[in-house]
């Protein structure tokens, strides 16, 4: 796990001199990559690399990147790793090859070598970033992995093509100039986040999940925009393509033998995740899918596993104690850290510097926390995930298979079911629930933003108006600039579920989740690992009967039946809830002052971004405890936020002239 740089100049560049902002840019990502840094630079080509090292397998120099090839055609600055590598090793040293080290690096590059860039990727298991220059065509191929874990910007300049693993590096070129996308924008003030197949800058672009981009100096010439250059990119493995043909051609089998199946393909998943020559453990919440990956973890392991839990219970739905009875009785070496909704709160400043583009899941805080402690023992940490895209866990698809059961109603008889909801839902906003005896999960359930949206989905008058609804943005409208409706083609599925689905792992995935990982964990110079999204894994999902997944009113069916091999039902089978951070009463309280100083701002900006009539209307009515526009809130605060951050003028460089003689640029 590493953080990568890289430039190619425009065939009209007047000079080798833009080179040289390869330094800064791999600066700008140490925290990915804090053992050690390196660079290569072909002047005459004119490509550069660079490259930030975070050692996990192969800690001496012969792992060190970028890398040349044995026999010297490709050079590659590579972020991830090839959990298969092993195995892929011993076939090439069985066709006669040698290795230096033991890097997967190496077999990378050996494998691209004898089989060619495009078998060598459908050949690798695992996550990856790269930038391969083939110095005999002198063309660049930039690629990703399947399920878009690592990250990749590319952006095009007057001089120059840029890519990196972060905004962070790309902003450090100086022929890159900040200008913000509005559809961005927009789109992140609906969901909370920008999606993967859009950038917070215009003329920057994220490689899609499971594709390459290929291109000479003189190809960058002709396409030079980042629509141009989005052209140019092919699918080497396509999650459509997956999804369509996994409906078509489902497993057969019983309930026993599936789940088999399944324990067999994750035990692998997680047992070549479990690779390091570093010390490695396990994010543990509790929950199905973290559990499951620890106990399989525990299951491979000849002594007690590392395992990591935040307990932060101000929101009514701590999971610490329950994470804690799941390492009690799996036998993991179990660290629990009990913080202060204050100490969580704390960390709120440095949101907007560790997300280099606007990000608004109030779970990167104690993701970002568990990522902290986590890292004070271990260098790498297995998430959980994964479950709830692979094995339909969120309650939108719950609710799609109930809702859809009742649209056997007639129409009229679903309306007035909508109605009477519809009446609980503003008792809920008049506080009317919070006087009945319930538990902290019914006031959950019986939140006014849940049942207006059931109110909703019952009264939606067919299966493509309830997909619609479903995937729509319920939240309000805080920009003049209404957000594009999304560009990701859904193929031909066998229903609502497999559509839901399907948005969720090429959209939310890796728009929101990984996103959220990936950042929370690198800016700790922590690697987080996800068996659960081996492609494997994901492709045997794919070909499961719907009944498997959600059952009896529970999602992710198959997966608990696997769990419970491993740990007892009742540590298990409760309602999911996660981490409830109380963003809601922190912007009545503690945060109120920080909030105000935001909305300040966001009146000052004078950009026309935001909707400032309805911004303080949802202020006002939230401060006076009318409506939780806590959500709507916190995406326009962590926006504002952001943009405070993005705009602030940078230090000054120092000199680097010594350092780039030494990088040869």
């Amino acid at each position: 796990m590493c953080g990568i740089a890289g430039i190619l100049l425009a065939p009209n560049a007047t000079s080798a001199k833009p080179l040289r902002a390869i330094v800064q840019m791999t600066t700008a990502l140490r925290h990915r990559g804090p053992d050690g840094e390196g660079f290569w630079t072909d002047r005459e080509a004119g490509i550069a690399f660079g490259h930030r090292r975070l050692a996990i397998v192969d800690l001496s120099e012969a792992g060190h990147q970028p890398m040349l090839s044995d026999g010297d055609r490709y050079v590659i600055t590579f972020n991830g790793e090839i959990y298969n590598f092993h195995d892929l090793r011993r076939e090439l040293e069985g066709e006669g090859h040698r290795f230096r080290g033991s890097s997967d690096t190496e077999v990378m590059l050996c494998a691209i070598e004898n089989w060619g860039l495009d078998t060598a990727l459908k050949r690798f298991a695992g996550m990856f970033a790269f930038g391969l220059w083939d110095r005999k065509t002198r063309t660049l191929h930039i690629a990703r992995d399947r399920m878009g874990k690592k990250p990749l910007y590319i952006a095009s300049t007057r001089e120059a093509l840029v890519f990196a693993s972060e905004l962070k590096a790309i902003n450090r070129f100086p022929d890159f100039r900040q200008e913000l996308n509005l559809d961005a924008a927009a789109a992140m003030l609906s969901r909370g986040w920008v999606p993967d197949n859009s950038c917070i800058w215009q003329g920057v672009f994220k490689l899609p999940p499971g594709s390459v981009l290929s291109l000479t100096a003189a190809d960058f010439a002709k396409a030079r925009s980042a629509e141009s250059l989005s052209d140019r990119i092919r699918q080497w493995w396509s999650l459509a393509e997956v999804a369509e043909k996994g409906r078509l051609e489902p497993i057969a089998g019983t309930d026993e033998e599936l789940t088999n199946e399944l324990d067999d393909l994750l035990r692998l998943a997680v047992r070549q995740r479990m690779v390091a020559d570093v010390p490695l453990g396990g994010f543990l919440s509790g929950g199905v899918d973290s559990s499951a990956v620890v106990a399989l973890m525990q299951a491979q392991s000849s002594k007690p596993v590392r395992t990591f839990t935040i307990a932060f219970g101000e929101g009514g739905f701590d999971e610490a104690p329950h994470a804690a009875e799941v390492a009690r009785h799996l036998g993991t070496d179990h660290t629990e850290l009990h913080l202060s909704p204050a100490s969580a709160r704390d960390i709120i400043p440095e949101l907007p510097q560790t997300w280099d583009e606007p990000f608004a899941d109030e779970s990167q805080i104690p993701t970002l926390l568990v990522a902290r402690l986590a890292r004070q023992h271990v260098t790498v940490a297995l998430s959980g995930d994964g479950g709830d895209e692979c094995f339909a866990g969120y309650a939108r698809h719950l609710m799609a298979a109930r809702v859809n059961r009742q649209h056997g109603l007639p129409l009229p008889m679903r309306q007035a079911l909508a109605t009477g909801i519809g009446l609980l839902a503003r008792a809920a906003r008049h506080d009317l629930v919070s006087k009945l005896p319930l538990s902290a999960h019914a006031r959950h359930a019986l939140r006014s933003d849940r049942l207006d949206r059931l109110a909703r989905l019952l009264s939606a008058a067919d299966e493509d108006e309830l997909y619609q609804r479903l995937t729509g943005s319920s939240t309000e409208n805080l920009t003049h600039h209404r957000p594009p409706i999304s560009i990701n083609g859904t193929p031909p599925l066998d229903g609502l579920l497999s559509r839901l689905l399907y948005d969720d792992m090429v959209g939310y995935l890796p728009g929101d989740i990984l996103v959220k990982l990936d950042r929370a964990s690198m800016a700790n110079s922590l690697e987080g690992r996800c068996p659960l999204l081996d492609h494997r894994v994901v492709e045997f999902a794919w070909r499961l009967p719907a009944d498997v997944m959600v059952r009896h009113g529970r999602g992710k069916w198959i997966l608990r039946q696997l769990l419970h091999r491993y740990v007892p039902e009742r540590l298990i089978d409760r309602p999911k809830h996660g981490f409830d951070v109380p963003i809601a009463a922190w912007l009545r309280g503690p945060l109120r002052i920080w909030a105000n100083d935001l909305i300040a701002d966001m009146r000052l900006s004078g950009d026309g971004i935001f909707d400032f009539t309805k911004v303080e209307t949802c202020w006002r009515d939230h401060m006076d405890g009318r409506q939780d526009h806590s959500r709507d809130l916190w995406a326009a605060l962590m926006f504002q936020a952001w943009r405070n951050e993005a705009t602030r003028p940078s230090a000054p460089a120092k000199d680097l002239s010594r350092i780039f003689e030494l990088a040869g640029v």
